[in-house]
């Protein structure tokens, strides 16, 4: 008995880290056990110490029970330095978490009371278990939910504001913010706030902020495969709809772009008016296929589009508006989709060039940030995707060009991008070589070997480290007057 209980006991140590994780993920099933699994595809310590977890249960099934028990302990040191609290985040006890901890302690109470050996695999197996009791948890916590989306359905009835759904692989967040300061001037808006872009923020956004009057809910929406956002526009139905990009984002996942289009093009399909970024192909194919619907092309190239934004002016259906001025952390084509958006609510277009020259930079976003002497960080920290991240090089060398200093990028590289990961991270490292980035420091060891070698062979001087605080210490070191500070893209801890 004494066993069981000491097994028991390394699993309930072992399981706050890891519902530390299923919480930065969302709650997704599979999550969890798909982390564990990086880890240790990224770690030879920890696949090593896999070795010792086995050979002492299997020990243990030929001799004493107190093989298990060490079986159990060992299985709690692996991965090793995924961290228990995190640096980004610690493990919030929040009602979903606990519901999730309760199910959780059943499912391991239920297999491990029958012996030594079992109440050890629930510590060896503990990731897939949480993911388990995700599985188990979910129908529970869908049903919760309903009585917030009914409460925001009725609210939406209510008040009726005109809806504007925004999505994309990247640039929700950006065109949104952009979107909302556009239609300030002339309407009453409501904007979810932050990256709430699922089911219980929506619904958060709209229970606390819509209040009568409110002329217009600008909602971003985000997706992790197909079914979502048809749901959410059953809530929150959209009178217009802007897809920003289609990229490859998810795509572990989605699978392909294709399968992202599809997943993300289920926004269009109670909209009357569609605003396209057509510079993207597979957004320029969407365009066509959608009879009945007022359909607004936005474009960085074609003067011809219904909203251009080139050569510096603004031209709304063929007609030029006017030279525009915008910050330099404006996204143009979020910009375009922004005015895309104005023109399908029917606003004249005319006032938006004076207010295109005032749009906010989004936090974490490409946000400049001048420092004491003349030196410059710029934060990209909040998202990364190739499109991005090669936008973001290209920008800080412009910037080091003005403020006549070097230039140096740290980043932990790119994730979700399924099977061109490790190619994209290895143009990422090329992009930074051939831009003659003065430093790329790699964070941690997700992408590492990818941004190596394709930062090899130049003049870049390549730094490895484990933690983003040990990043920030070095570039602060390195860096002088004038240089430029590129932090692209920051992971959570959970990821190695």
């Amino acid at each position: 008995m004494i066993q069981v209980l000491l097994c028991l006991a390394a699993t309930v140590l072992g399981t706050p880290r890891w519902l530390r994780v299923a919480q930065r993920e969302h709650y997704v099933p599979g999550t969890v056990t798909w982390t564990d699994q990086l880890w240790l595809s990224r770690s030879r310590v920890s696949a090593a110490l896999l070795l010792p977890v086995l050979g002492a249960f299997v020990l243990g099934l030929f001799s004493s029970d107190w093989w298990f028990v060490a079986a159990a302990v060992l299985a709690q040191l692996t991965p090793v330095g995924l961290p228990y609290r995190g640096r980004t985040s610690r493990l919030a006890w929040t009602p979903r978490a606990r519901r999730l901890s309760i199910v959780l302690a059943v499912l391991v109470l239920v297999i491990g009371v029958w012996g030594p050996a079992l109440a050890a695999l629930t510590s060896v197996l503990l990731p897939t278990l949480v993911d388990a009791a995700l599985y188990a948890v979910s129908p529970l916590e869908k049903r919760l939910a309903r009585t917030f989306l009914d409460r925001a359905r009725q609210r939406i009835g209510q008040v009726r504001p005109t809806v504007i759904a925004i999505t994309g692989s990247y640039g929700k967040t950006t065109t949104k913010n952009y979107l909302a300061h556009l239609l300030s001037g002339t309407h009453t808006v409501l904007a979810s706030p932050a990256s709430f872009n699922n089911e219980m923020g929506l619904s958060r956004a709209v229970n606390e902020g819509l209040v009568p009057g409110t002329e217009v809910f600008v909602a971003e929406m985000g997706t992790y495969g197909a079914g979502e956002i048809r749901r959410l526009c059953e809530v929150f139905p959209p009178d217009i709809a802007v897809l920003t990009a289609i990229g490859e984002v998810h795509l572990q996942r989605m699978g392909t772009r294709d399968g992202v289009l599809a997943a993300k093009a289920e926004i269009t399909e109670r909209a009357r008016a569609v605003v396209l970024n057509v510079d993207d192909d597979k957004l320029a194919g969407l365009a066509g296929r959608l009879s009945g619907k007022q359909v607004v092309r936005c474009s960085l190239q074609d003067p011809a589009a219904d909203v251009a934004i080139v050569g510096g002016r603004l031209l709304v259906a063929g007609a030029d508006l006017g030279e525009v001025t915008m910050p330099e952390s404006v996204h143009p084509m979020n910009a375009a989709c922004a005015v895309g958006a104005a023109v399908a609510l029917g606003d004249d277009p005319q006032p938006l060039v004076k207010r295109l020259a005032t749009l906010p930079t989004v936090a974490h976003r490409l946000e400049p940030i001048e420092q004491p002497g003349g030196s410059w960080i710029l934060d990209d920290t909040y998202n990364s995707n190739p499109v991005g991240a090669a936008e973001a090089v290209r920008r800080a060398v412009l910037l080091a060009q003005r403020s006549g200093g070097r230039v140096h990028v740290v980043t932990p590289g790119m994730v979700e991008l399924g099977s061109v990961q490790r190619r994209r991270n290895t143009e990422l490292g090329a992009a930074v070589k051939d831009a003659g980035v003065s430093s790329l420091v790699v964070v941690g060891t997700t992408n590492r070997a990818a941004l190596r070698k394709g930062a090899a062979g130049g003049t870049t001087d390549v730094v490895c480290v484990r933690t983003r605080p040990e990043a920030v210490a070095l570039v602060e070191q390195r860096s002088a007057i004038g240089d430029v500070v590129l932090f692209e893209n920051d992971l959570p801890d959970h990821y190695p």
